[in-house]
């Protein structure tokens, strides 16, 4: 067994059923510190990944990291993704309206404030609104600070319908703002498609960008590659939307036929992708008709 991977995939699961490490530790009769000795990557007996299986609700197959994971909240999807994209060396993505790892501090700052507004309207959910918002976006700063760091390279997919309808509401689109609030991130929203379309011109190397122009993707994914391995990653979380209140289903696999399936579609995507200047010129395009 891996224990590290078993125990990344532990945190990705506490955080994502909501409980504290303190509930998890007592109900399991062990230390705090001894659960995140676990989650570090400490030898853990497989009576224990059994117990902690049934306590997360899911299998203990998926503790293991075998098989298929799935998450239904944004906090341990994203934490999940956090680990996978450390040892990457090349993600290739169909994503709209942006790449997250690509974007901007500014995105970062007007999230935290769309977050926070929404929160402080939360009424008696207003605390744990604002404390699984700040947890959400300490993991998305993490993911960006690594990207930085190790650069890996990426090829990215971005829907031209999907980019319009940013440019048109902005940050945060579908989610009651305040008029100030609005502005700001529709001018975030352009500033953010302006860096992509001048990434598309420079074309700099380890990363691409592809418009979509054509049908509309169905779904968002990643395929992430490391050394050894790849990594499926379906996605329907945004990174700009309430995270206590998004409902969907999010995956991660390693099944080889699940990745090769999405890699065959990724690729006649690009076959059909705009790609550099004349990319650009394409985004150019939007953002002059808004």
């Amino acid at each position: 067994m891996r224990f590290t991977e078993i125990g990344q995939q532990l945190r990705a699961y506490r955080l994502e059923s909501g409980l504290r490490a303190e509930e998890i530790a007592a109900r399991l009769g062990v230390s705090r510190a001894a659960l995140y000795r676990y989650e570090k990557g400490e030898v853990i007996k497989l009576d224990t990944v059994n117990r902690l299986a049934e306590m997360l609700k899911i299998s203990p197959l998926s503790l293991l990291g075998i098989g298929v994971e799935y998450y239904n909240r944004p906090i341990g999807f994203f934490e999940r993704l956090r680990q996978v994209e450390e040892t990457a060396d090349q993600i290739l993505q169909v994503s709209f309206p942006l790449a997250y790892l690509t974007s901007s501090d500014e995105l970062d700052a007007i999230e935290a404030d769309l977050f926070a507004e929404a929160a402080a309207e939360a009424g008696a959910e207003r605390a744990a609104a604002r404390a699984t918002a700040e947890q959400v976006l300490s993991i998305l700063a993490e993911r960006k600070r690594m990207f930085r760091m190790r650069r890996p390279s990426i090829i990215a997919m971005l829907s031209s319908g999907a980019i319009l309808r940013f440019l048109q509401q902005g940050v945060g689109q579908g989610m009651a703002r305040s008029e100030s609030l609005r502005q700001r991130a529709r001018a975030v929203a352009r500033t953010e498609m302006e860096n992509i379309a001048n990434l598309m011109t420079a074309e700099p190397m380890g990363l691409q960008f592809g418009m979509l122009s054509g049908t509309e993707p169905s779904g968002q994914f990643q395929i992430l590659r490391a050394r050894d391995r790849a990594m499926l990653a379906i996605n329907p979380f945004r990174t700009d939307t309430i995270p206590h209140l998004q409902a969907g289903v999010a995956m991660i696999t390693g099944a080889d036929e699940a990745v090769a399936a999405h890699q065959r579609v990724a690729e006649a995507m690009w076959r059909e992708a705009i790609k550099g200047p004349a990319a650009a010129q394409e985004l150019r395009g939007l953002l002059a008709a808004h």
